[in-house]
């Protein structure tokens, strides 16, 4: 069977598998939007919003959007794609992996294509909600809580959290032990002739 990953654009064709992911993930928790809602967000944002394959299957997908740094999408409204907002903050709006394929690492994943995407684009930021429980899943990758920030609308337990987007390993700065020289080379009169070594 092929397990190869994918990472893509979403596509017209890919919504009632998204809408089916969302619902599965969402509706236990009175937090699912239904499917205006999430094509609105990524009609908003095309290039940040993606889906995952493993195979030929849709086993996940992830929305994400320029938003001003402590605000997020209303859950009950559609974005209006002329208030689209210019790189600065990434919101993180929504991440899903399909039940059966959790736990293989496929969420990492899609927050390291993201990542580089936002990079791309010149992102300082990339912010979320944690809901239902995740806040700590999301301290481990980086993640750090705004107490002042209460998206009420989002469940009793949420959190909005941010964490600077990380230079590219090509970008970043050397250690300071990669900045100590060398140390001198001797000179050539301090290496031995061949008449004194034969």
């Amino acid at each position: 069977m092929d397990d190869t990953v994918r990472v893509r654009r979403i596509e017209d064709g890919d919504w009632d598998a998204v809408v089916a992911l969302e619902r599965e993930a969402y509706t236990g928790l009175g937090l699912s939007e239904g499917r205006a809602a999430l094509q609105s967000r990524a009609a908003a944002s095309p290039r940040t919003c993606f889906v995952l394959d493993v195979g030929p299957r849709t086993a996940g997908y992830l929305l994400a959007l320029p938003y001003p740094f402590h605000r997020y999408p209303e859950l009950e409204r559609t974005e209006e794609t002329a208030t689209a907002f210019p790189p600065g903050n990434l919101h993180l709006h929504d991440v899903v992996v399909a039940p059966g394929l959790r736990r293989r690492g496929l969420a990492r994943h899609l927050l390291h294509h993201l990542t580089g995407t936002a990079r791309t684009r010149g992102d300082e930021r990339i912010s979320l909600v944690a809901v239902g429980g995740t806040e700590r899943f999301w301290s481990a990758r980086g993640f750090v809580p705004h107490p002042g920030v209460v998206p009420a609308a989002y469940g009793a337990d949420a959190v909005y959290m941010s964490r600077p987007v990380p230079p590219s390993d090509r970008t970043r700065r050397p250690s300071p032990s990669a900045l100590t020289p060398p140390p001198p080379v001797p000179s050539p009169s301090r290496f031995p002739s061949l008449r004194e070594v034969s």
